[in-house]
């Protein structure tokens, strides 16, 4: 099996990178910066429970276009390539159309595609662009950060989870080697509303411009998240979806634990709280570096389901208002972000 990441940033160039180390045959394809960094220094590759490995630029294969991707051979394999190509997709949501059509251009009639994404409306934009190809939804959990161009980390920990299919049934040997743990569901859009539910944490955390640990260590920011949670658990219900345990916590347990008093949060949440010190939202990046960002996935996703079922998600709505109207340098603090999304 041959795996080609389009989109290789943090969590592309992490789950890639694993794979890579363990013989498997990957090509990440990412911006020139990026790859031009790994071509000139290698991959570094290390997570919070020890693991550290550096590969070599040799070690590499990387492109800057996916048809790049596919003329190339693979020449450093370190094993012989037997069965498929999956394309990894590790875009952003706003990038995902654009790759889409990318991929329609350049991939053979019924290569697996695994949207490595966050939001649950990925694997419908890739089916509407490039019908031909066999669209699947992954959920990563985990949190990873660059600290430098070619250097990736893992800052907390989680399962992978892939849809049900042939191919990734043949990968979970592959992603188990590589220290990936791996589970398959046959209900992914339960398990992309569960992670969705958690990634309502990263717009509080770009705009508290604080590190993942410390921000959620005060009350007022996870108040927030508590709330942004709710509505969101509120639309689930009137469109009768239940979404599955993605953390320690089952999702309805989640805002009224994130509302306890920290004496007590910190006791029950320990395992929530197993993060780096240094571990930020990747939504924190894209806003000092005046990218676009994630929001209308994550927030703008609860909006339009709760529209759909004619309910209201103003604390969504506002977060999201402040994400876009978000200038670099600008910070919130946990009280001032806590009146301006749930008001006095």
């Amino acid at each position: 099996m041959r795996f080609i990441v389009l989109g290789a940033g943090v969590i592309g160039c992490y789950v890639g990178g694993r794979l890579a180390a363990a013989g498997q045959t990957v090509t990440l394809v990412g911006r020139p910066r990026l790859t031009e960094a790994m071509a000139r220094d290698g991959l570094t590759i290390s997570d919070l429970d020890g693991f550290k490995t550096h590969l070599a630029p040799p070690q590499l294969l990387l492109a800057n276009s996916l048809a790049a991707a596919w003329a190339s051979e693979p020449a450093a394999a370190a094993t012989p390539i037997t069965g498929p190509t999956v394309v990894l997709l590790c875009v952003k949501g706003g990038a995902t159309a654009s790759a889409a059509r990318e991929l329609a251009a350049c991939c053979p009639v019924g290569t697996v595609v695994l949207s490595m994404q966050n939001g649950v409306e990925n694997v419908a934009r890739i089916s509407a662009s490039a019908p031909e190809l066999v669209a699947l939804a992954g959920m990563v959990p985990y949190n990873v950060v660059m600290p430098g161009p070619s250097q990736v980390h893992r800052g907390s920990t989680g399962t992978l989870r892939l849809a049900r299919h042939p191919v990734t049934e043949a990968m979970l040997p592959l992603l188990a080697a590589a220290g990936l743990p791996t589970a398959l569901s046959d209900d992914m859009l339960a398990v992309q509303w569960g992670k969705l539910l958690l990634n309502l944490n990263n717009p509080i955390n770009a705009l508290s411009g604080l590190p993942l640990r410390e921000q959620l260590l005060q009350r007022d920011y996870r108040r927030v998240l508590a709330t942004l949670q709710a509505e969101a658990l509120a639309a689930l219900d009137a469109a009768g979806i239940v979404p599955a345990q993605v953390a320690s916590a089952p999702p309805r347990v989640l805002p009224h634990l994130l509302r306890l008093p920290n004496w007590l949060f910190t006791r029950l949440a320990a395992r929530l709280l197993r993060i780096d010190a240094s571990a930020r939202s990747s939504m924190w990046d894209d806003l000092q570096q005046g990218r676009g960002t994630e929001i209308d996935d994550l927030c703008g996703a609860v909006v339009r389901l709760a529209a759909a079922h004619g309910l209201p998600a103003p604390c969504n709505a506002a977060i999201a208002q402040l994400v876009m109207a978000h200038h670099t340098g600008q910070c919130w603090t946990s009280a001032a972000l806590r009146q301006a999304v749930m008001g006095p």
